[in-house]
């Protein structure tokens, strides 16, 4: 017998991939793949179209209990648009809403938005970590419309009845990520001599296979409705200690410099790559403490498993 239908938005995307791959798995969950273009899904699931962008399409969302969110519009490499807020605002806000919005007047009975740790800032100061209930503070644009969104979900939530969940993952690796952690591999992998041996800071990080687990058990748990949560793997690192353990899962050595953080920093400054550095070596930690008590949750995956099954699975495409 099939269970709840549950609509994965962005079910193309790192996340909302391995999302409905999982619940195809778990069978308790009938995934509908929402998608804007040709997927590896078709034959496994349902797979409907789907276009954030689009102000007069919305996904079949008729049977559907839960929808979980995870389409947006993330960060753009080389912006050429003179107002970038605008534009993250036309996908991550407007059609946001515009989803909520008919799931709530068809019937959907939960909304989970996957959001990000940017709504609560950049970075922590030593020994702080981020909270859910924390007042938000965002610095980027992209940061700027996940907030936005939060807060016409709770409006939509209040005034329809619809339970809202929302989830702020910080960064999110796994087999298949891409952008600067593939990047991070590429240079451990071909043992490029890294100015980065010295970074004594903490970062949090969510492992793919922990933040689906999370997912999945926000859809019927009863606590979960119309709350925010963190996630990470439950142990920070600092950028040194994630290149030495990566580099160990990778089977390389790790050349790291131990160059100090404010030579780094004015380095960068003089070429134009302060916002990389920063990144680098500034702290971003969060407190998964109330996601742990509310939801009875735990990462189910280590830090050092989840690195190797990431490293597995570049390595494995390496030979192909």
């Amino acid at each position: 017998m099939k269970g709840p239908q549950v609509l994965v938005t962005g079910a193309n995307g790192f996340v909302g991939e391995a999302l409905v791959l999982k619940l195809l798995l778990d069978k308790k969950f009938t995934p509908v793949a929402a998608v804007r273009s040709v997927t590896r899904l078709l034959g496994l699931c349902r797979v409907v179209p789907f276009d954030l962008t689009d102000t007069a399409a919305s996904p079949a969302l008729n049977d559907v209990q839960v929808v979980i969110h995870a389409a947006a519009r993330v960060h753009v490499m080389n912006e050429t648009s003179t107002n970038s807020l605008s534009e993250f605002r036309k996908v991550n806000v407007d059609g946001t809403v515009r989803l909520a919005q008919k799931a709530a007047e068809l019937g959907v009975k939960r909304f989970i938005f996957i959001s990000s740790i940017k709504v609560n800032g950049e970075s922590t100061a030593p020994r702080s970590s981020f909270k859910a209930d924390d007042p938000p503070a965002p610095v980027d644009p992209y940061g700027v419309s996940k907030q936005e969104a939060e807060d016409a979900l709770k409006q939509i939530g209040l005034s329809t009845g619809m339970e809202v969940v929302i989830i702020r993952p910080p960064l999110v690796y796994g087999p298949g990520v891409k952008a600067n952690f593939l990047s991070m591999m590429n240079w451990l992998h071909r043992s490029i001599p890294l100015p980065l041996g010295a970074i004594n800071n903490q970062r949090s990080l969510v492992a793919l296979e922990n933040l689906v687990d999370l997912i999945v058990t926000c859809i019927d748990h009863p606590a979960a409705a119309n709350n925010i949560f963190l996630v990470s793997d439950g142990e920070d690192l600092s950028t040194t200690l994630l290149l030495r353990r990566m580099a160990r899962a990778l089977g390389a050595k790790a050349w790291l410099l131990p160059i100090p953080g404010f030579i780094l920093s004015l380095s960068a400054s003089l070429l134009g790559k302060k916002a990389v550095v920063q990144r680098l070596c500034s702290s971003l930690q969060v407190d998964i403490r109330k996601t742990c008590d509310v939801l009875n949750w735990r990462p189910s995956v280590s830090v050092d498993k989840a690195l190797r099954k990431t490293a597995d699975h570049y390595l494995d495409k390496l030979t192909k």
